[in-house]
């Protein structure tokens, strides 16, 4: 790469998040999309436009877009993002496998814990790290991307990302370096339990979050999930003001004191919802197997059961089939008469 020369920086997965972080970067890289083509002719003739929590906006015009279906466009990268959902994760591995130049580093700012494994697996000759997207972005029609929480982007550290350390942060998206990645993302797998009962509440975020109902929900699940991770020994960082193995007990607070303790996990835009809503409303498969359906396999891994997070799963599968809105109590009583997990 010319020390003169604007980084050529491929975003792989033309979705919410991928489009967002793309658009923030364009000034600052050379960006190509690489996505399915109904996305990629609506960007071309509408352009992205992108906004956040703190009121900053951008736009980039149709015109001055490099969006493309071939995934031979990545083979000039210098850096990828890999942003598609993980259920084309294997996909998309073999096809990188097949351009990309040698030694290119690949993030995966995806969901779930085994991402970066498969892109590994595909990509020997490539620095894979494992990213984590903190925050919430809605697209709410096509191009239109707005950041609804905040947050900074997380990666594993390496070397070969320091190039691209400072171009990231003049972006306004500063890359904070850890060490502890599978902690990351394992306390993010905690709070992404959130997503189906969002999508099944059809609420935007905070409204969920602000009825002590639904958190309740969310903390059945996240306390299951809690006790399959010590069975497993995976540890979960501590991403909130409030330790992961507070959080269940904390959500199941009365809503006043909620809103005393957890201010901050209120701090989201009041149009934010969570992309498995998003999934659901577009008729998308959801990334639900990836998130609470890790939660299971873990359990059965270890001769557990996780029947809550498993009772989630079917739910959003149900719901992907034949769209339902759930009312709080509803899917609290289904939740709670799941036997306890062994």
């Amino acid at each position: 790469m010319s020390v003169h020369a604007l980084p050529r920086i491929a975003v792989y997965g033309a979705g919410s998040v991928g489009g967002y972080l793309g658009a923030r970067l364009h000034e600052h890289a050379r960006i190509t999309f690489v996505g399915r083509r109904r996305v990629t002719d609506a960007w071309r003739l509408h352009g992205l436009d992108w906004t956040d929590l703190q009121g900053h906006e951008g736009h980039v015009a149709g015109r001055a877009l490099d969006v493309q279906t071939d995934p031979f466009a990545a083979a000039k990268a210098h850096l990828v993002l890999v942003t598609v959902k993980s259920g084309a994760t294997e996909t998309v591995a073999r096809e990188l496998a097949g351009v990309l130049a040698p030694g290119v580093p690949v993030i995966s700012f995806q969901n779930g814990l085994h991402n970066t494994e498969i892109l590994r697996a595909a990509l020997p000759g490539h620095p894979v790290l494992a990213g984590m997207v903190p925050f919430n972005v809605l697209q709410a029609q096509p191009g239109s991307f707005h950041q609804g929480s905040s947050g900074e982007l997380m990666v594993a550290s390496h070397a070969s990302l320091a190039p691209f350390v400072p171009l990231f942060a003049a972006a306004g998206l500063p890359l904070t370096v850890r060490e502890d990645m599978p902690a990351v993302q394992a306390a993010k797998l905690l709070l992404n339990l959130n997503n189906a009962i969002n999508a099944l509440s059809s609420l935007p975020l905070r409204d969920e979050l602000s009825q002590r109902s639904w958190r309740r929900c969310l903390a059945l699940a996240q306390r299951e999930a809690l006790a399959v991770f010590e069975a497993a020994h995976v540890q979960a960082t501590r991403l909130t003001p409030l330790p992961a193995h507070w959080l269940p007990r904390v959500l199941e607070l009365p809503d006043a004191w909620f809103q005393r303790v957890a201010s901050r996990m209120l701090a989201i835009d009041p149009v934010a919802r969570s992309s498995m809503w998003e999934d659901l409303q577009r008729h998308r498969p959801t990334e639900v197997d990836a998130i609470n359906g890790e939660i299971v396999r873990i359990a059965q891994a270890h001769g557990l059961a996780a029947p809550i997070n498993a009772k989630l799963v079917e739910l959003i599968h149900q719901a992907e089939r034949a769209p339902r809105e759930w009312r709080a109590d509803e899917l609290l009583q289904e939740l709670q008469h799941r036997p306890a997990p062994r």
